[in-house]
């Protein structure tokens, strides 16, 4: 389980297409110190499984078809950045919300505003989504726990207001209208979801 609290950015060295998938080595300063084979961590949002690594240089994950198929990860190159957490751990402190790291789906960037020193971003959420998110609520775009500024259920879109230190942290920064970002709707909502249709079968 993750928080939404990106530790750091790290960077794709190398990539590896294979008959099964996708093999990634993410060079990171931070996250990679401590890492064991086995691991969870978080790439922009999606859960995956250590596999290799270097002390405090790189680590290796694997991507199935069933990763690549439901994510951007296939699409990326070396040199572009990812957002990077490590799995929380049981006595640590839970500053974000409740994240998975399952990607339900891909959305996109619609429009990006500077206010002050604030940004605004609105995403297109892909369709039949938008009934996962409320107002004030809680969800995840590429691995980032952000709280809901706005929701057009017209239009099927949503806003979040990012603070300096989340832009300047985050691959948010990199980010222009038309990029794809990994969207993980809060699963509190999918569960309420799931139990009033089986009381209602």
């Amino acid at each position: 389980m993750f928080t939404g609290i990106v530790e750091e950015t790290g960077e794709i060295v190398a990539r590896e297409r294979t008959d099964d998938g996708l093999r990634l080595r993410i060079g990171a300063d931070e996250v990679a110190t401590g890492l064991e084979h086995g691991q969870s961590i978080s790439v922009s949002g999606a859960c995956l499984t250590v596999e290799d690594d270097v002390e405090g240089e790189w680590f290796e994950v694997f991507l199935a078809t069933e990763t690549v198929e439901r994510t951007y990860l296939g699409e990326l190159d070396e040199g572009d950045a990812v957002n990077l957490e490590r799995a929380m751990p049981a006595d640590g402190r839970f500053d974000g919300h409740v994240v998975q790291g399952h990607v339900d789906a891909v959305a996109t960037v619609s429009t990006i505003e500077s206010i002050d020193e604030d940004w605004f971003f609105e995403f297109d959420l892909p369709e039949g989504y938008d009934r996962y998110v409320v107002e004030k609520g809680s969800i995840t775009l590429d691995g980032i726990s952000l709280t809901v500024a706005d929701l057009d259920t017209e239009n099927g879109r949503v806003t979040v207001a990012i603070i300096p230190t989340t832009y300047e942290l985050t691959t948010l920064s990199e980010k222009a209208p038309g990029d794809p970002v990994h969207l993980e709707v809060d699963v509190l909502a999918k569960y309420v979801e799931r139990l009033l249709e089986a009381r209602f079968e």
